[in-house]
């Protein structure tokens, strides 16, 4: 499923008393007093029913199997979460052959671009919005519902909005008789991919999305039940780090994870970036990266420039059933590369891997791994839920509100009063 190495054990074999025992179970008993306290919805989500999901596939299951588009409209958690595990999956063959695109930029040029070949009898048209108010998705939307004219009656049920219980996005689908799926107003954007939010979208792909939420409560159960320490003793080095390693880097191996890097970047700048309880400015920066593309970038930065940065290198065992291998081909004048003719991509990228971790440790740079055994449903989901859990505990040792963004909303405000006064 996964694998994850001893936390920086290899920084940290000179202080053994770092992780004290005590310290880890004051720790851990805050956590549970926050999930307890229904801050967020996000830690109830792998072991929900998602009964209005399964309701939908069955009553729409005829128009459903006639769609070859699905258009999201929505912005940062309403997007990324469902575009990141779509493109670590995609290479199933379960994947329905149906195109997955996102309206998510008021670019004009983009807009044009992407619905020029868009025709409303093949597409089902998802607006994701906690409330309905976010500018950007709303004029999306307001774009979509008139060039498409989904709102004459035969031409709804191509249309399906995913909102909060009672928003005012809700009260107007259900004024128009639009399919509306609502989520609980607990669950932030960016912790909302296990809720309809993504289930929905990739159940239509074709994806297990059963399996993705036995994933996440995989690793829900190893913290919460079975007391691994693995998190508690991450999150508790990267806070009392936080001066001296302000940037944390994911180090991915492999493309298909772009799209959860940026999943990632949100998840962690958005939520740890805050003012504390005594009005201090917090925060740890995240950086994502893609190997082996940017060991001939970004690599020589971590090894010789300023060392501020902590590095999570993940990477995956098994790619493909029928590995792809290097030809035993000698080129003349280009003899020196011969030694990987006849390796498997798959071990090319794998040693690629490991000899960059191994030199970046003989740095003295902290490190840490994460290793999927394959990409599927359930890994990805555990994948998902390791990540928002660990945002979660940062955010706790740090004394911040892990699931507002103040910060986003000062900007919102700035916009609407130009408009009001302009």
């Amino acid at each position: 499923m996964m694998t994850l190495t001893n936390t920086y054990s290899h920084f940290l074999q000179d202080y053994p008393n770092f992780f004290d025992k005590k310290n880890l179970d004051l720790f851990f008993q805050k956590v549970l007093v926050e999930r307890n306290s229904h801050l967020s919805g996000y830690y109830d989500l792998p072991f929900a029913k998602n009964r209005a999901i399964f309701d939908y596939l069955a009553q729409k299951k005829e128009f459903l199997d006639s769609i070859s588009n699905i258009i999201i409209v929505g912005i940062g958690g309403s997007s990324l979460g469902t575009k990141a595990i779509d493109a670590l999956l995609s290479h199933q063959s379960n994947r329905k052959k149906i195109k997955l695109r996102f309206l998510e930029h008021t670019d004009p040029i983009i807009i044009r671009k992407d619905l020029q070949r868009i025709k409303y009898e093949e597409t089902l048209f998802i607006v994701i919005s906690k409330s309905g108010l976010t500018i950007e998705t709303t004029s999306l939307f307001k774009y979509i519902l008139a060039r498409f004219s989904l709102l004459k009656p035969e031409r709804k049920k191509h249309l399906l909005t995913i909102t909060d219980e009672n928003s005012p996005l809700f009260k107007w689908s259900k004024s128009q008789e639009i399919d509306s799926i609502t989520i609980a107003p607990n669950i932030g954007g960016r912790f909302s991919v296990l809720s309809a939010v993504g289930l929905l979208p990739l159940a239509i792909l074709g994806y297990n999305i059963q399996a993705i939420l036995k994933g996440a409560s995989i690793i829900s159960n190893r913290f919460f039940k079975e007391r691994r320490d693995n998190i508690l003793k991450k999150a508790l080095f990267l806070a009392k780090h936080e001066s001296k390693y302000p940037i944390n880097v994911l180090f991915s191996y492999s493309s298909v994870f772009r799209h959860f890097n940026a999943w990632y970047v949100q998840l962690w700048g958005e939520s740890l970036g805050k003012l504390d309880m005594y009005e201090q400015r917090r925060g740890l920066t995240p950086i994502a990266l893609i190997g082996s593309i940017d060991q001939h970038s970004f690599l020589q930065l971590i090894m010789q420039g300023p060392a501020n940065k902590t590095i999570t290198f993940l990477s995956v065992k098994n790619f493909l059933q029928k590995p792809l291998y290097i030809p035993d081909i000698s080129l003349q004048g280009l003899e020196s590369t011969n030694f990987v003719n006849q390796t498997s991509f798959n071990q090319l990228l794998k040693l690629q891997c490991i000899s960059t971790k191994e030199s970046i440790i003989a740095q003295n740079v902290p490190v840490d791994s994460i290793v999927l055994e394959s990409l599927n449903e359930e890994n990805v989901g555990a994948l998902i839920f390791y990540y928002e859990l660990l945002t979660s505990c940062v955010g706790i040792l740090l004394q911040i509100d892990t699931y507002n963004q103040p910060g986003v909303e000062f900007g919102k405000q700035i916009l609407r009063e130009k408009f009001t006064h302009s």
